[in-house]
């Protein structure tokens, strides 16, 4: 299993005037914390689409179980639980506030696609190589 966990602070704008964070931010949050998560591993977005891969999503649940709130300091963990072996790729995501208590949970399933095509494409050989260490 592959897991990062990355930091994001809640913005003003991010926040009702209760300063509980909107639920349409924590979508942002996620893809912040993906983004990183495949930095961490050498990889970057940009070098995906740069290859001529694209990483729609194409699924995405969220359960809140708490408010995130102006300021607050939040810890995204993202994990990759299986090693994926088609077109697909799914990040388990939780969001913990600096008590460490657990915000919210999201599951995002995305696909790997040639751009050009409009078609699913199998994972990338450079991907697979970074990842299959956490998988042994």
């Amino acid at each position: 299993m592959y897991e990062h966990q990355s930091t994001v602070r809640v913005r003003y704008a991010e926040a009702d005037p209760m300063n509980v964070v909107y639920y349409g931010n924590y979508a942002q949050y996620f893809e912040v914390a993906r983004v990183e998560s495949l930095r961490a591993l050498g990889i970057s977005y940009k070098t995906i689409e740069e290859m001529g891969i694209l990483l729609p999503v194409v699924e995405l649940n969220i359960k809140y179980l708490r408010p995130a709130r102006y300021d607050d300091l939040l810890t995204i963990k993202s994990q990759i639980k299986t090693l994926p072996t088609d077109h697909r790729i799914q990040f388990d995501q939780e969001i913990y506030n600096e008590e460490g208590k657990l915000l919210t949970i999201g599951i995002v399933k995305l696909y790997f696609m040639d751009p050009k095509l409009g078609n699913r494409v199998n994972m990338p050989e450079f991907l697979h190589e970074k990842l299959s260490p956490y998988f042994s």
